[in-house]
């Protein structure tokens, strides 16, 4: 497929039009949104940094984040505790140096002192003097479902962590903090266990091969069908691993004389994607829309780099939900930005969907937008659903497209049968086809 027919088939976007009321200009567009106009000030209260847009029509409600600000006594005592750490490091790796304490650490080789080094000087020094210290806080083996409380393997360590060894004894009911689990699908019992069960029995654990040869089964194509009607989308292409379903697509949608727009906070699945592309990228300030669009517009005055001419794709790159920060993207300022400049918008719903918006559908239910404003849909299984995996929503087109191109969906080994099951399941929960109202009760749980 030429890169201009892989234009074509992600540019279906057409414009739509104001129908508020409001004079448009001469594309159509109402040009007073809120995206054009400088932020507004906001008061700030002492104990939270709050950024709150109102009177906007491009939100059906006001769209208010909150986030609570680190206190200054916590931040100066984190630092000084990193600083002390840093000082006891360097002092440790001098009496490393004369051998004066045993090196636990690799290290390279005296014949190849010469060679590229293998390990970075700092990171390496991070490693061995501050997080090997206070390891035994993570990593830890658990003997149990990872639901609201779990059991945890018991370990002791007698060379300050850099090895462990199990006591043979279980710590038992530990509150689970840092679980993808938001819904509580993945349990070891209920409705999406007992249908894995089911699934194993007929189908068995593993198919054997890809997709593209001998690997796919009726239950693929079910699921990828129930994605879709899901989504709101015309089709859909589930991979078996979430963080393959962005770094190994990405590459196949873009390439030489396209451009990716990436926000500053993007995850590093995303960020590996966008390198392994070839494409030039361009990282704007996170969910700054007067940093995205003067980007854009930088990006058509400018072109390319050297020639001047014009890019032949301009692929906007955001996530729904930031796991490391909690914010939620702008995402009809996103689109509206998308569609002036007739770029092209990748979603990645990894932590919102199945648990954001009145019906679970992600950032775009709970903003009450149009699914085909999104050009890729992205998202995985891994967190809302209990399970593994990713998929990409969009026009048949596109699909089709990666079907033949996206080395995740030629090369890889086909989704396991019981996974796709509890998918299925506890996606079917959520929408409400199970016949009860357990998923849309648990999804309010979640977002109230």
């Amino acid at each position: 497929m030429t890169e201009s027919s892989a234009n074509k088939l992600l540019n279906g976007d057409a414009c739509h039009r104001t129908s508020n009321g409001k004079r448009s200009s001469k594309n159509g567009f109402v040009k007073n949104h809120c995206v054009f106009q400088q932020p507004q000030k906001y008061r700030r209260p002492r104990e939270k940094n709050q950024n709150v847009t109102r009177n906007s029509s491009l939100y059906k409600k006001p769209f208010s984040e909150s986030f609570e600000e680190t206190p200054l006594v916590v931040a100066v005592l984190t630092y000084m505790g990193y600083g002390i750490l840093t000082v006891f490091g360097y002092l440790r790796d001098f009496l490393r140096y004369w051998s004066m304490e045993k090196c636990n650490v690799a290290q390279e080789k005296e014949e190849q002192k010469d060679f590229v080094p293998l390990y970075q000087d700092f990171e390496n020094f991070y490693t061995r003097n501050l997080y090997m210290r206070i390891r035994d806080n993570w990593n830890r083996p658990i003997c149990s479902v990872p639901g609201a409380k779990m059991d945890l393997v018991e370990r002791a360590s007698h060379d300050y962590n850099w090895t462990f060894e199990d006591t043979g004894r279980v710590v038992k009911d530990v509150i689970n903090m840092g679980s993808y689990n938001y819904l509580g699908f993945a349990e070891n019992t209920g409705a999406c266990a007992d249908a894995a069960i089911e699934v194993t029995q007929k189908y068995g654990p593993g198919v054997g091969s890809t997709r593209c040869e001998m690997g796919n089964l009726d239950i693929h194509e079910e699921l990828e069908q129930l994605v879709t009607r899901f989504l709101g989308v015309e089709s859909s292409l589930a991979f078996g691993m979430g963080f393959a379903t962005n770094s190994m697509n990405i590459p196949a949608l873009t390439g030489k004389g396209c451009l990716i727009l990436s926000d500053e906070l993007n995850h590093a699945s995303l960020v590996l994607g966008a390198r392994l592309s070839g494409s030039p990228i361009r990282v704007f300030k996170h969910n700054n829309m007067i940093s995205l669009e003067k980007l854009l517009r930088d990006a058509i005055a400018h072109g390319q780099p050297r020639t001047h001419r014009p890019w032949k794709k301009i692929l906007i790159v955001v996530e729904g939900i930031y796991s490391m920060e909690g914010s939620i993207v702008r995402l009809p300022e996103v689109i509206a930005l998308k569609k002036r400049y007739k770029a092209y918008l990748y979603l990645d719903e990894a932590h919102s969907i199945g648990a954001l918006g009145p019906n679970g559908k992600g950032v775009v239910d709970y903003f009450g937008l149009d699914p085909k404003d999104v050009d890729i849909m992205m998202g995985t299984f891994t967190k809302s659903f209990g399970a593994a995996g990713g998929y990409i929503g969009g026009k048949k087109e596109l699909i089709d497209y990666l079907r033949r191109h996206s080395h995740s969906a030629l090369y890889a080994t086909s989704m396991s049968p019981p996974v796709i099951q509890q998918i299925i399941t506890s996606m079917k929960i959520i929408m409400g086809e199970d016949g009860t109202t357990l998923g849309r009760c648990q999804t309010m749980a979640l977002i109230t």
